[in-house]
């Protein structure tokens, strides 16, 4: 039987030139190797979005705010009126729960921690004042003295919270969207929760009313890549045709 004759192997007399450029290929090739994984890290923070049509009505009204949905109250949201002989006052009120907290400012003239209301597009996160126990959102009096009524959230529509929480320790930045009315007949409040949000990255601001995240890729700035041109690293993969051009880079050696 004959056998076909097995093709020989050639061995490649590389010029010394030859041989440092490949050198410096494959330095480079592990650099940029090396550079991804630096680059890779965990999986991107993002936000989670909760949609809600919760209107919270006195004289005895409460919502448990589940802000990361896990079951756990993170803020209760209380409408409550004490009536008296002669006086009637209503606190429209978020009270945290689990040692969490509302940012806002303490107001001398109503003797109480005031939530402050956000608009759309501000930053929350750690650099607000965050006050643990009851904040303030509106009061409303009416009795011998007249009626009034004060605080940040007095007819306000789609105004802010913010809001800090923690998972497993760790401070996590939300927001929650409320509109609150004046209702004149019975003076009393209606606070609707319209949706609500959280930022899973412990330790990370969120936007308020931004429902989704990490920012899509066109709105990120290009980082400049100081990896060598796709086509070196290509030509490195594709093995025998590559030594070719090496070949022709060793005879332009030669002729220089």
């Amino acid at each position: 039987m004959n056998r076909s004759p097995r093709p020989r192997k050639t061995s490649l007399n590389l010029s010394p030139s030859t041989h440092q450029r490949l050198n410096m290929y494959a330095l480079t090739a592990g650099a940029a190797g090396v550079s991804v994984l630096a680059l890779a890290s965990p999986a991107d923070a993002r936000i989670v979005y909760t949609p809600a049509h919760e209107v919270i009505v006195g004289p005895h009204g409460e919502y448990g705010l589940d802000l990361n949905n896990d079951g756990v109250i993170d803020f209760r949201i209380i409408n409550a009126t004490q009536v008296t002989t002669d006086t009637a006052i209503t606190d429209l009120v978020v009270r945290d729960a689990q040692g969490n907290a509302v940012a806002g400012t303490y107001i001398p003239e109503l003797g109480a921690f005031s939530a402050h209301v956000f608009k759309a597009g501000s930053e929350i996160g750690p650099f607000l004042n965050f006050r643990n126990g009851n904040a303030r959102l509106a009061t409303y009096y009416s009795g011998g003295g007249g009626q009034s009524a004060h605080g940040n959230w007095v007819n306000v529509t789609n105004g802010y919270l913010a809001l800090e929480f923690r998972i497993d320790g760790r401070a996590h930045y939300g927001w929650a969207r409320i509109t609150v009315k004046l209702a004149h007949q019975g003076y009393r409040y209606a606070a609707e929760l319209t949706g609500y949000a959280y930022e899973t990255q412990p330790e990370t601001p969120i936007t308020a009313g931004k429902m989704s995240g990490p920012e899509d890729e066109e709105d990120k700035p290009q980082a400049q890549s100081t990896a060598p041109a796709p086509a070196t690293l290509g030509a490195l993969a594709m093995g025998a045709p590559a030594l070719s051009m090496w070949r022709r880079e060793e005879v332009s050696d030669e002729m220089s």
